[in-house]
């Protein structure tokens, strides 16, 4: 009998390849169908050797696969050459139909020469000397190979629209993401001008400090911040620029320890992501607090999670308040790593018992998504 390749190989090949390229490009694919083809043709030889013992099992493999392998050659070939612009790789309406039922037959043809010479027999005699069991064995030949061919086809056709669905969903997942950020980057402009403006009245030398390193962090994050991930070490160099922005304007209050092992330097995480966290850690933890306190950030390897950990010695969190308050910072986080991980992600935020407050996120290492 035969099989259709599954449209979802030629998906992966872009139909402005040439025909012959595409092949070349789904041979994987093609070789794991043949080999389904010739499953799919022994299972019908043994259902039909057990129904009439009269003949060998062997006799009706070599019909069987003989008859399918070349159907699948056929239709698997032909469809690189017919309605090469249909998007789900296979030809569309009639033209499908057609090349099905052309493969078939040749099938049929050369596949039945094929099993005649290893028998002896003469399937087209039967033509003359049995005419009803020679349309008893094309129509059942035809009635297999379309069935088995639509069920591939079936199966392939709602993988190739999975994989669509897939990549709409990515794609809104990127939009979302790049919408959060665009809400974010502003908010972290606005917080350091405001900074910057309360800082000018009490010490104008203090704000031309602060004004200069934020120009060199503004240029050093502008590139980075127009895409949607960037390194882990990436991440902490632009913490500690901020940081580093936020202690000219605290002094001795702000203190920060950055631990990021090499083995995670390069994993990937959403950019900016943890900058509003170190906000909130100064704005509610440490700047309510007269002697100030520590931000602590820390990246770890926990099993086939990546842990990034904010940490702070501030005021922490009140008596009856909510572990996760909806505040900008931690919202902003929550709905960006739901839209870039889903429920593989998770995100907490707690007053451990030294005091302070302790935020965690757990992203899935890259190889473990």
């Amino acid at each position: 009998m035969t099989t259709l390749l599954d449209p979802i190989a030629a998906f992966a090949a872009p139909p402005a390849l040439r025909p012959l390229a595409r092949l070349r490009l789904c041979g994987p694919q093609l070789v794991r169908n043949g080999l389904t083809t010739s499953a799919f043709c022994l299972l019908i030889s043994l259902v039909l050797w057990l129904a009439n013992d009269q003949q060998r099992f062997a006799e009706q493999g070599v019909y069987a696969v003989s008859i399918g392998l070349t159907s699948w050659l056929c239709i698997d070939g032909g469809r690189f050459f017919v309605d090469t612009a249909s998007p789900s790789g296979f030809p569309r309406g009639w033209r499908g139909l057609a090349l099905v039922a052309s493969g078939v037959c040749t099938g049929f043809v050369v596949g039945s020469w094929a099993g005649d010479m290893y028998t002896g027999r003469s399937t087209f005699g039967l033509i003359t000397q049995q005419p009803r069991l020679f349309l008893v064995l094309f129509l059942f030949t035809l009635s297999m190979g379309g069935s088995i061919s639509y069920f591939f086809y079936a199966t392939g056709k709602s993988n190739y629209l999975a994989q669509q669905l897939e990549t709409s969903r990515r794609q809104a997942a990127e939009a979302q993401l790049k919408l959060l950020q665009s809400q974010l980057e502003p908010h972290m402009l606005f917080n350091t001008l405001a900074n910057l403006r309360a800082l000018i009245a009490l010490d104008p030398q203090r704000a031309t400090h602060m004004l200069d390193r934020l120009v060199d962090y503004l240029r050093a994050t502008l590139q980075a911040s127009r895409t949607t991930t960037h390194p882990l070490r990436a991440e902490f160099d632009r913490l500690r620029d901020y940081l580093e922005l936020m202690a000219v304007r605290m002094g001795p209050r702000l203190r920060f320890e950055l631990t990021l092992p090499p083995a995670l330097a390069d994993c990937p995480v959403p950019t900016l992501l943890l900058q509003p966290l170190v906000e909130n850690s100064i704005k509610h933890g440490l700047e309510p607090k007269i002697a100030g306190g520590t931000i602590t950030v820390t990246a770890l390897q926990r099993g086939h999670w990546l842990v990034l950990t904010v940490a702070d010695s501030g005021v922490g969190i009140m008596p009856g308040a909510p572990t996760t308050p909806d505040g900008f910072g931690q919202a902003q986080v929550r709905e960006r790593i739901a839209a870039l991980y889903g429920h593989h992600a998770r995100f907490t935020a707690a007053a451990p018992p030294e005091g302070g407050t302790l935020t965690t996120l757990e992203l899935p290492l890259p190889h473990a998504v």
